[in-house]
């Protein structure tokens, strides 16, 4: 693998910090070239994250995370030169819904490779690409995967779900089968 094969990864404001940390890192090291990208912010600019922590609390707590360094520019992207796309949760997905060109861009991965993590399915009930498909989410949002016309797959926190090409986890403790998913959906191949 090249750093030529290329992903895309939407950000903004208080994305959850493992889910756009540990992705980012893993497909880096694993020789994707990942390009970061935040409405309105360019390259250089950062986004802050937000630590969300299952706590025993009816919800899942918040801490402050980190400021996020954005590695592309979000009016330069082309989805053509993506072979992928990843969506990390927190309540990043809440406001970037509401840009009409986040919701193209997700729509332009329809079909193709597509994770989305935890609040993540929120761009994805946006852009109406669930519709008849298996998707998990954190459970708050379980009545937007099937207002948006989805099957919400209730399984375990860590792990996740493939439905052709779209990859769902209900959040950051699906990390390894998440991610191990998604690397199946984009045709590589992982040994030790």
């Amino acid at each position: 693998m090249t750093e030529d094969v290329r992903l895309l990864m939407l950000a903004g404001d208080y994305v959850e910090d493992y889910e756009i940390m540990v992705p980012y890192q893993a497909l880096l090291m694993v020789g994707y070239k990942v390009d970061v990208v935040s409405p309105g912010k360019k390259a250089g600019d950062k986004v802050l994250t937000a630590i969300h922590d299952f706590e025993g609390a009816q919800t899942y707590s918040e801490k402050p995370g980190h400021a996020f360094e954005l590695n592309a520019t979000f009016e330069e992207i082309d989805t053509d030169d993506y072979i992928g796309l990843i969506i990390p949760g927190g309540r990043a997905p809440e406001h970037l819904r509401m840009h009409p060109r986040v919701i193209e861009i997700v729509k332009a991965f329809a079909d193709r490779p597509l994770a989305a993590i935890c609040h993540g399915a929120q761009l994805l009930a946006a852009a109406d690409v669930i519709r008849g498909r298996k998707v998990s989410a954190y459970p708050a949002c379980r009545p937007e995967v099937e207002l948006a016309g989805a099957t919400y797959a209730d399984i375990a926190v860590t792990d996740a779900v493939t439905d052709g090409e779209l990859v769902t986890a209900p959040a950051w403790p699906a990390h390894p089968a998440w991610l191990a998913q998604f690397l199946s959906v984009l045709g590589a191949t992982v040994t030790i």
